[in-house]
């Protein structure tokens, strides 16, 4: 099984299978618009506009699972992500990231890269997956670790 196994829904509703993004390199984040970290929506936005053309896609999943920081509509989440950040990399609906309800791609993306205290549990909004070409999770990143610094690993990814 890889990412490529897995669909969700985007925010206007339109389903979407991970197959899409076949041969591109994958950063998935769950978000959250009322949250500390959400100005990270900028610098998530700045690489995929760097490297959108080298085959970087972003992928965000709003999660409402921490402190109520994404109660919004869909409809809400992308005015706000598009007024305030001009994020046009794909958003996709709110999902759960932890516990039973657990959207399937998070089960396997924190079951392939689990990580220090909480193990497997994802800790807060903004926490990023970076997925390989070939659809496999590559390397976690806390909710902390601003966009900018994953660069390093995006460039390697993608092989540039």
């Amino acid at each position: 099984m890889n990412f490529y196994d897995f669909e969700a829904q985007k925010l206007n509703g339109n389903k979407v299978d991970m197959s899409e993004y076949k041969g591109k390199t994958v950063v998935v984040v769950n978000t959250a618009s009322k949250c500390g970290l959400t100005p990270q929506y900028e610098g998530l936005e700045k690489l995929y506009q760097k490297y959108k053309e080298k085959d970087l896609v972003i992928l965000g999943f709003p999660c409402n699972q921490f402190a109520n920081q994404e109660a919004g509509t869909s409809d809400e989440i992308q005015e706000f992500c598009q007024v305030n950040y001009g994020v046009s990399f794909p958003m996709f609906e709110k999902v759960d990231v932890n516990g039973k309800d657990a959207h399937p791609l998070f089960k396997f993306l924190k079951s392939k890269l689990s990580r220090g205290f909480f193990g497997s549990r994802i800790k807060w909004n903004f926490t990023k997956f970076v997925i390989d070409k070939n659809g496999n999770p590559v390397k976690r990143f806390s909710p902390t670790t601003k966009p900018e610094k994953m660069e390093k690993t995006i460039l390697e990814t993608l092989n540039i």
